[in-house]
């Protein structure tokens, strides 16, 4: 049999599961999830190998009109997703308003587009039927398949569906690497993850993490990173009073960060304001946006 493989990109709206869809396809957590809109903000690609096929995926930041440079330039990678891909999955929920710019969007493409109709374990069989109608009237040349993410349901049936789709072509990347991304990367994101986890408002949507070091050392790996945000104010409220906020969002970083390399780790972080670096071309791109 002659091996197949091809990029796949995953899009939709935030928070409809395209990182929980990602991760629970590729067997690893690579993309942080969260309830809170704008989790994803990097193109993240994640590799899925069988003896016959490579499936190169690519978890996508949650499509939004965007207010502020950060989320244009997540925007623009959104929309280089859809122009590489050989295959499309667009995940959708039962119930989301319809995405007409998107929509009309999708009518061009040349590659095949694969609707993942998400989250069905919330909504019962008719609703779903109704739905599945729905999207074969709305893109009549796609295929469609509900899935739950979270739970597994219909995970195989998709990956199955997909290989169909892959073009001809040897692996792109070796057989067992699951990422295109480094270490340091996957670090930077725990953090950010946790910090979206243990802080409300504005704040997880204003930092910007970086680590600045990473030493691998025999017994344990040591790690200094910064965490950029835009406001005095919101520097106060990352490290808490007597800073046992950032004290306690740094142990569960830690923690997962040793999950996910294996080895214990020192972990120390920096907080410093880096004003409005949202909207500012230059730390963009030092912050690898641009």
């Amino acid at each position: 049999m002659l091996h197949k493989a091809g990029f796949v990109s995953i899009i939709g709206k935030p928070n409809v599961g395209k990182s929980t869809l990602m991760n629970a396809l590729i067997g690893e957590k690579l993309s942080i999830t969260n309830p809170k809109a704008q989790t994803t903000r990097h193109r993240i690609m994640g590799i899925w190998n069988d003896l016959n096929h490579q499936i190169v995926f690519s978890d996508t930041p949650g499509i939004l009109d965007p207010v502020y440079k950060l989320q244009e330039n997540m925007m623009t990678a959104v929309n280089d997703s859809i122009k590489d891909a050989d295959l499309l999955l667009y995940l959708v929920e039962i119930g989301e308003p319809v995405n007409a710019a998107l929509v009309d969007q999708l009518k061009t493409v040349k590659c095949p587009i694969i609707i993942v109709l998400n989250k069905v374990d919330l909504n019962n069989q008719e609703e779903v039927e109704t739905r599945v109608g729905f999207w074969a009237e709305t893109l009549p040349e796609s295929e469609i398949l509900p899935v739950s993410a979270l739970h597994q349901f219909n995970t195989k049936e998709l990956v199955q569906l997909m290989t169909r789709h892959l073009p001809e072509h040897p692996p792109y990347y070796d057989k067992d690497e699951l990422t295109d991304r480094s270490v340091r990367f996957f670090v930077s994101e725990i953090i950010r993850e946790k910090i979206l986890v243990h802080y409300k408002k504005e704040i997880p949507y204003s930092v910007e993490v970086v680590v600045e070091d990473y030493t691998e050392e025999e017994r344990m790996d040591r790690i200094q990173a910064t965490i950029f945000v835009e406001r005095e104010s919101q520097k106060m409220i990352l490290i808490g009073q007597g800073g046992r906020a950032i004290k306690r969002m740094g142990t569960d970083a830690r923690r997962h960060i040793e999950n996910f390399i294996k080895k214990k780790v020192y972990l120390d972080l920096t907080v410093k304001v880096r004003k409005d670096w949202r909207s500012n071309d230059r730390d963009l791109k030092e912050f690898g946006y641009l």
